[in-house]
């Protein structure tokens, strides 16, 4: 018996439209792979052409008030959400004062960073020269000079510049920078070193650290005083004295203050002016701090010279005139001496503002003070942590000291620097105390500081690592040949994905074209009964 099965038509159109729109894919996918490996080639043949260096470097030239530091950065090429992961490796202190000094002699500015600048040479491979970028950033010597003497100001900024631009690196520009800057770079240095922007996971890779706060800055230069902190919210706030930074990825908002005048050189200025002031004569003037034994003399040039003491001077001003300061060492009036510029009662120059911070650090708040602060600090014995009853106590044996017995006392005993170290100490506790309201509760909260292992807190850095977000990090492409691993897996996947096009093509091409059947044709089974 025989069963007839009858063979249906066959539906091509929907096979044909599926086999063009596969094909078209495969093509699509084959030339994509093959412009990859081809342009993956090329980069792996040139690579010694093209990638960059490991390592950038950067220099900046700190340009203080009272002298001028010189810090040497480097960072990977790779950077980490935009911002350079730097590191300090050289520092030198240039010779002679700050370059607001050089106001009457301008050309000579150049002169004093020839020592440092050869030094700096050696520091930085030299192939490497021509790409290293140099900032200058002047501070608030030079913002006094500026509101005293803009040309003079402008001329050795104008001196600076024709010096660098002999230099072999790529100089870019000689700045003043403001007192809110200062205090922002100042922070990011701090809580750069603390760990507070980046840290290792178990993988060695740079994250955000989870749940980490932030610290508070207190920086005391020679003219100027800054306080930098973060903020939550802006509501309620001096926005004069809000600032955003971006850094790693992440948004900022700080509350920072500058104080012009209230750096410990100006502020010892002031000090001795308004001891001219309430005495009778110019010579043998009583100076409780300065330690017992001490005499020193001024010209009224020295003293009265600075916007700072401006409003200061007395009637009888001569520049070359004498004035004798005698030294008691008497703590107690010291102390008492220095409270009235925090209380209000010294008067200022019109253009610059009296002591008023705005907004009161918080409370739970830890705060890293350096340069002046440390140094004061380091006078007195004393460093990191500690009670504001032990810093008294350390300041009471310090300023009871004899002149003669200081150089005992001192790891390193420079004059200038040691008779003035018991007024800094007064002019601290009263800035801390009765200016930013720290109390015997809160003052722990303030760790005296110099450096994190090698690196100088300093406004400087933090300069350096804002400055990064603008330098451009490696291509992508150029790091490739770098990484052998990643290299040879991305090689492959596009090889294996060619490979696979190729093979669908020829398999489709391959494939017999089926005819259409005509109605009558049919397929016959046998059946075996």
């Amino acid at each position: 018996m025989f069963t007839v099965l009858t063979r249906q038509p066959c539906e091509q159109t929907g096979f044909k439209a599926l086999s063009r729109t596969s094909a078209i894919i495969a093509l699509v996918v084959l030339l994509v792979s093959i412009v990859v490996l081809v342009a993956i080639t090329l980069v792996q043949i040139h690579q010694k052409e093209v990638l960059a260096p490991g390592l950038k470097y950067g220099i900046v030239l700190d340009a203080g008030s009272s002298r001028t530091t010189i810090y040497v950065y480097q960072w990977p090429a790779k950077k980490e959400n935009n911002t350079g992961v730097v590191g300090q490796t050289f520092r030198c202190n240039v010779r002679g004062s700050g370059i607001s000094s050089y106001g009457n002699n301008p050309q000579d500015v150049s002169k004093a960073f020839e020592d440092c600048m050869q030094k700096v040479k050696e520091q930085i491979p030299a192939h490497l020269h021509g790409s290293t970028r140099i900032y200058l950033g002047a501070t608030a010597g030079m913002r006094l000079l500026r509101s005293q003497n803009e040309t003079a100001a402008n001329e050795v900024l104008a001196s600076i510049q024709n010096y660098f631009k002999s230099q072999p690196f790529d100089f870019r520009g000689a700045q003043i920078i403001s007192g809110q800057e200062e205090g922002v770079y100042g922070w990011i240095t701090a809580n750069y070193l603390m760990g507070n922007f980046l840290e290792k996971n178990l993988w060695h890779m740079w994250v955000h650290p989870h749940g980490v706060e932030t610290t508070g800055a207190l920086d005391l230069g020679g003219a100027s005083t800054q306080i930098s902190f973060a903020v939550e919210e802006k509501a309620g706030l001096n926005t004069s004295s809000i600032m955003q930074v971006s850094l790693y990825g992440y948004v900022y908002t700080l509350y920072t203050h500058s104080f012009q005048c209230y750096g410990r050189n100006e502020a010892e200025k002031k000090f001795l002016a308004v001891l001219l002031q309430n005495s009778v004569t110019k010579t043998n003037l009583i100076n409780p701090c300065y330690p017992q034994g001490y005499t020193t003399t001024f010209t009224m040039s020295h003293l009265f010279d600075s916007l700072c003491t401006l409003d200061l001077k007395p009637a009888s001003y001569n520049p070359s005139d004498n004035i004798t300061f005698k030294g008691t060492g008497d703590p107690s009036l010291c102390r008492q001496k220095v409270a009235p510029y925090f209380t209000l009662k010294l008067a200022m120059p019109r253009r610059l503002s009296s002591f008023s911070p705005p907004l009161r650090p918080p409370c739970y708040t830890p705060f890293w003070a350096f340069a002046g602060f440390y140094y004061t600090a380091s006078a007195l014995n004393l460093s990191g942590s500690f009670s504001l009853d032990t810093f008294n106590s350390s300041t009471w044996n310090f300023c009871s000291q004899n002149w003669s017995q200081l150089p005992l006392l001192l790891p390193r005993f420079e004059e200038v620097y040691a008779r003035s170290y018991c007024f800094s100490a007064h002019y601290i506790y009263h800035l801390l105390v009765n200016g930013y309201k720290f109390t015997k509760d809160t003052w722990p909260q303030v760790h005296f500081k110099k450096e994190v292992g090698n690196s100088s807190i300093a406004w400087s850095l933090g300069y350096m690592l804002n400055l990064t977000n603008q330098i451009p990090a490696g291509s992508p492409l150029i790091r490739l040949p770098m990484q052998p691993p990643v290299f040879a897996g991305i090689l492959a996947f596009f090889a294996v994905a060619a490979l696979l096009c190729l093979a669908f093509l020829v398999y489709l091409c391959a494939v017999p074209r089926i005819q259409k059947p005509s109605q009558h044709s049919f397929d016959y089974a046998v059946d075996s009964e």
